[in-house]
């Protein structure tokens, strides 16, 4: 049987990444971050801007660790630590996210700046970081992923932006994190378990390019 083309590898990767994270988001720090931010400045587009901007950067950093932490390991000892790493990844979707810490003071950088920092730093070590790290490693197509996880963080913050405390108030934030806990949990399993042989000898060529 014909291993899948390199575009349909990719897709995977990139809608996989975008789901998990826009579910992993909803009521994350990062998210009750830009309502603290909406609320403070009253400026929508800069702040959408600089998440754009932090999270392009700091999940392409992470993105590439995964990466690197692939062709380290090797094949093998990689499926058990990806697969571990996404049931560690469930068990931390249950546990809620709070505000603490995220309050911030006026700054020189200005609106788009102080989002920069701001995310950047909280996205350090956050569940979506590490799930781009876990996911880079899983799917080896860096860009499909960062392009995915960033989307995903977006889609997930920019409505906080503009509609700002409404969205966590209308969407029940424990029926979120229970479906992206159960999602991380199959996937978990289905790596250990080395479903479609995606490691090691009957692994896909995921070079391998549609005429």
């Amino acid at each position: 049987m014909s291993s899948p083309p390199a575009r349909s590898l990719a897709l995977e990767a990139f809608l996989i990444s975008t789901g998990l994270v826009a579910l992993g988001e909803m009521g994350d720090k990062t998210q009750l971050l830009a309502l603290l931010l909406a609320a403070h400045f009253r400026r929508h587009w800069p702040i959408v801007a600089g998440i754009l901007v932090a999270t392009a950067a700091n999940h392409t950093a992470a993105g590439w660790v995964g990466d690197a932490v692939a062709q380290w390991l090797g094949p093998q000892m990689l499926r058990w630590v990806i697969g571990g790493s996404f049931i560690a990844m469930a068990v931390w979707m249950l546990i809620p996210d709070s505000a603490d810490g995220l309050t911030h003071k006026p700054s020189r950088f200005g609106v788009f700046g102080t989002t920069v920092v701001a995310f950047f730093l909280a996205e350090m070590g956050d569940k979506t970081q590490i799930a781009t790290v876990a996911l880079a490693a899983r799917f080896d197509n860096l860009p499909a992923v960062v392009a995915g996880t960033t989307l995903g963080l977006m889609l997930a913050n920019v409505p906080a932006v503009f509609l700002g405390d409404k969205v966590a108030r209308a969407v029940p934030m424990r029926l979120v994190h229970g479906v992206s806990a159960l999602i991380f949990a199959v996937l978990g399993v289905l790596t250990l378990l080395n479903v479609g042989s995606l490691f090691g000898a009957g692994a896909p060529d995921v070079a391998y390019a549609a005429a």
